[in-house]
């Protein structure tokens, strides 16, 4: 999992053995970027799925549409903290690799 990996190079030592050179941390954070975006697409993607089937159940209750739309809302709910922490690695990693360029 991308985000495992941003975490070990963040515990990465910044010097010396064992230190990861700024082309890894940049190979990553093109990685984290590409994982925030899958995250953003199935977020978007839930949130449609979501309407519809609010729409559908404000026309008709219907108690499978009603356990649906439940079922959406928690799904979302763990898609939006997924795409909260991968940005917040991704801060994290922007921030080692702005200090790597320094160095």
């Amino acid at each position: 999992m991308i985000e495992n990996h941003i975490r070990m190079l963040l515990d990465a030592p910044d010097a010396g053995d064992g230190a990861p050179t700024l082309a890894d941390i940049e190979e990553l954070l093109t990685a984290g970027y590409a994982r925030a975006m899958a995250i953003e697409g199935e977020q978007w993607r839930l949130q449609r799925r979501l309407v519809d089937v609010a729409m559908r159940l404000a026309d008709e209750y219907n108690e499978l549409q009603a356990r649906e739309l439940r079922k959406l809302a928690h799904e979302l709910r763990e898609i939006e903290d997924d795409l909260v922490g991968i940005r917040a690695l991704i801060r994290s990693l922007r921030a080692r690799a702005n200090d790597t360029r320094a160095a």
